[in-house]
């Protein structure tokens, strides 16, 4: 066979861990050819590709991002882009198809094996949010980091008797959020799928001052928003639009920190991480999960098992149809929120 493999949408420590185990298992136990396609479904549109034989991903394990490359680009928001893609397919004499993304990339590849395409898709992404499966490698690096900038955080807050608000990635799901808040021992945390008020928010803060606590950490996913406060009032956040009319987020965690500081009179931080949660060398989970979904993939396109995702279920790495992307991002669990909320206040 002759599979071909890509990485799209935004980049997440352990991709390489995927094209390196795909690319191994594909050469050293079928004696099969892996083409790496770059910059994501670009590579199929502009035929952007190398062979990825042994020698292409000696050394990459410990690496973050991807050594392919990466981009948002949809080949169904493309003029012709459909086409493109079954063109490079015949072009290239591709058997098959890896596709490593998250929500968006996944749900491409999707659609593209529901007109016929081979396609088996390995699910990534640092919000954790893609269904149909317990984790997403990359997820496990990104808590690592926030937690760490949580339990440095709380040294500078004590010593100085300040509230920080930390923003951290979530666009439409708190994994993060809520994971570092509970790991790190967060007070507030405040997630996509769980408004609340910036009332309720002043709340907690003030109940830590009447016990003395002057000081408190607000965990804030980028995508959350807030309900109205008791007076009808509610913070309004705003976001800016890519070029094809998505939400650049951001923000949230200033505005947050700003009707703290006004509320309480208590002076009020922010520290945004941004993309520092999407890099770095992996973790040995992430590097672990992104080799045995790597294999999968690979066994499951030999097989001929097409329009499944890799999935890891209980400890076990099975597959999924592809098409459960279409549920929507996975939202945190209710007993996951429920942990969080014991420590608030």
């Amino acid at each position: 066979m002759r599979l071909g493999i890509l990485t799209g949408g935004g980049d997440c420590p352990g991709l390489n861990a995927v094209i390196r185990a795909a690319a191994v298992h594909t050469v050293r136990t079928y004696q099969n050819q892996m083409l790496g396609f770059e910059d994501g479904w670009l590579g199929l549109l502009k035929s952007r590709v190398r062979e990825l034989d042994l020698p292409a991903v000696k050394g990459i394990l410990p690496r973050g991002g991807t050594i392919l490359g990466t981009s948002r680009v949809d080949p169904f928001r493309e003029e012709g882009g459909v086409q493109a893609v079954r063109d490079a397919f015949g072009l290239h004499e591709l058997d098959g198809l890896l596709v490593c993304g998250g929500d968006g990339t996944l749900a491409a590849a999707a659609r593209l094996h529901a007109e016929g395409l081979p396609i088996v898709g390995i699910p990534k992404t640092i919000d954790n949010d893609v269904p149909g499966t317990d984790c997403t490698f990359g997820f496990d690096t990104a808590l690592e980091h926030v937690v760490r900038a949580v339990d440095a955080l709380h040294t500078t807050a004590e010593s100085h008797d300040r509230v920080i608000v930390l923003e951290v990635m979530g666009r439409s799901t708190g994994w993060l959020a809520v994971s570092a808040g509970i790991a790190g021992g967060a007070d507030v945390v405040v997630a996509p799928e769980h408004p609340t008020s910036v009332h309720d928010v002043c709340t907690y803060i003030r109940h830590r001052l009447a016990r003395g606590r002057y000081f408190s950490i607000v965990v804030v996913a980028e995508g959350a928003t807030f309900v109205p406060d008791p007076d009808g009032k509610a913070l309004e956040v705003q976001h800016r639009v890519d070029p094809f009319g998505r939400p650049r987020y951001g923000g949230v965690g200033e505005l947050l920190a700003r009707e703290i500081e006004s509320r309480l009179r208590i002076e009020t931080r922010t520290v945004t991480l941004g993309y520092v949660q999407r890099g770095g060398t992996p973790t040995p989970f992430d590097r672990l999960l992104g080799t045995r979904m790597g294999i999968a993939a690979v066994d499951l396109a030999v097989a001929k098992r097409f329009g499944r995702m890799v999935s890891l279920q209980g400890g076990c790495i099975t597959s999924v149809e592809l098409a459960v992307v279409g549920q929507g991002p996975r939202p945190v669990t209710p007993e996951l929120y429920e942990a969080a909320k014991v420590f608030f206040g």
